[in-house]
């Protein structure tokens, strides 16, 4: 077999730097932005000084490759990579406003135990989050986004200069570059075109004095990782948001194993890839929990590059996931990213999050959209994200109840599709469109 052909065997041996460097080094491409600017986004709004803000994205940095080397050789055994998702980031914000930074750790442990115990139940709840239910809450999460790519536009909350139109001309010409690399370019150039257009609004930014390099030279040159440098605190409501958070991404775990066995490999992936590959999911984020790592996923940009490369080795994944690891043992890297402006990174992210609510609507399509299910999407989202935006419409009730239910949109709407799915009759008449 040639060197070649063993980056399309899952088992096959470690193939030559020259073919295996560049698949991983494209892995990388793709996940980094999307792994790193939660932790920024959560850094900013909790807070943080640069010497934090540094440790909380080396941190996410290192147990995103922590994970992924876990999911390669312990769990599924799948080329899957693991990185921090923007799913959890309208929770992650509710919970650090309402209360701090460290109930994101408690309730980050207690999402990986539901996980667990889900993933050993795999094939008995999966019937509990169909397409519609999954696509739902996958649409609701990235309407409940949308807030926050057009504040980072116009410069971040509580910036000096919010909505000045050096922020929005920032912003904009950072939005056409991704929006043209991802229509217009091929290759390196479509895949890499969240980190090209960040890259081009990071030099527009420049002549605006908008970026402060100060934190890169306070920052050491190594570092490791501590155990809970940001404290480990368990709050009821965020506890229940989160665990409703793990099983949807348990269940969207399980799409991602399928989408990459049939993609990559011309299979549906074993109950026992998919019983250890969620079970694996829920007790790295328990771990990274406890180092400070804010919780992870299943990258589907990602198993999209699977599906399309055919490059399956999971040696050559490895050597993506030693890659994170390697950048966040390096404070100074992490303190680079920390000086991205946020009108930069609003301008990049906005298409992100509107690729997530329409990867949640191509779920909901992939079923009848008659009068039911229609019904079931509407009232979901209409629920969820109208209670999200007229907080005050339950400030008559406990304080948790309005944490639980007013504060993140992907609650009330994951609640409301569940039970509708279950009570509401199904179509008899499969031509009825109504």
């Amino acid at each position: 077999m040639s060197e070649r052909e063993l980056l399309f065997e899952l088992d096959g041996k470690f193939p030559n730097l020259r073919y295996s460097l560049p698949m991983a080094m494209q892995h990388l491409v793709a996940m980094i932005v999307g792994c790193v600017t939660p932790s920024i986004i959560i850094a900013n709004l909790a807070g943080l000084d640069n010497a934090h803000s540094v440790l909380l994205i080396q941190t996410s940095l290192v147990t995103a490759g922590f994970s992924t080397f876990v999911q390669l050789f312990i769990g599924s055994r799948l080329p899957l990579i693991m990185g921090v998702s923007f799913a959890y980031l309208s929770s992650m914000q509710a919970i650090v406003s309402g209360f701090g930074i460290a109930e994101i750790f408690g309730a980050q442990i207690v999402g990986g135990i539901i996980a667990m115990i889900i993933g050993m139940f795999a094939k008995k709840l999966q019937k509990l989050f169909p397409p519609l239910i999954t696509g739902t809450v996958v649409f609701t999460i990235g309407l409940s986004l949308y807030p926050t790519a057009i504040t980072y536009m116009a410069g971040g909350s509580g910036s000096p200069d919010f909505g000045s139109w050096q922020n929005w001309m920032v912003a904009v010409s950072t939005l056409i570059i991704v929006t043209v690399c991802n229509h217009f370019g091929k290759g390196i150039i479509k895949l890499a075109s969240i980190l090209i257009g960040i890259f081009a609004g990071y030099m527009i930014s420049l002549p605006f004095g908008m970026v402060d390099f100060s934190s890169i030279s306070s920052s050491s040159l190594f570092s490791l990782p501590r155990l809970a440098p940001f404290g480990i605190r368990f709050e009821l409501s965020a506890v229940f948001a989160f665990s409703i958070l793990f099983a949807i991404n348990s269940i969207q775990a399980i799409g991602d194993m399928t989408a990459t066995t049939v993609g990559g490999m011309s299979r549906q992936p074993t109950g026992n890839e998919l019983k250890r590959g969620i079970v694996a999911y829920g007790a790295s984020n328990i771990i990274s929990a406890v180092f400070g790592g804010l919780p992870t996923a299943t990258y589907s940009q990602n198993v999209g590059i699977i599906s399309t490369t055919k490059v399956v080795n999971r040696k050559v994944i490895s050597i993506t996931a030693l890659l994170l690891v390697v950048a966040g043992v390096i404070p100074k890297f992490s303190a680079v990213l920390t000086t991205i402006p946020q009108c930069v990174l609003g301008g990049a992210t906005v298409s992100v999050f509107a690729s997530i609510a329409m990867t949640g609507m191509k779920l909901v399509v992939s079923e009848p959209m008659n009068y039911r299910n229609t019904s079931i999407v509407g009232l979901s989202a209409a629920l969820g994200v109208g209670i999200s935006q007229v907080t005050e419409a339950l400030s008559q009730f406990p304080e948790w109840v309005t944490m639980v239910f007013a504060k993140s949109p992907v609650v009330v709407a994951t609640i409301v599709a569940i039970v509708l799915n279950m009570i509401l009759p199904k179509e008899k008449d499969k031509n009825d469109k109504e």
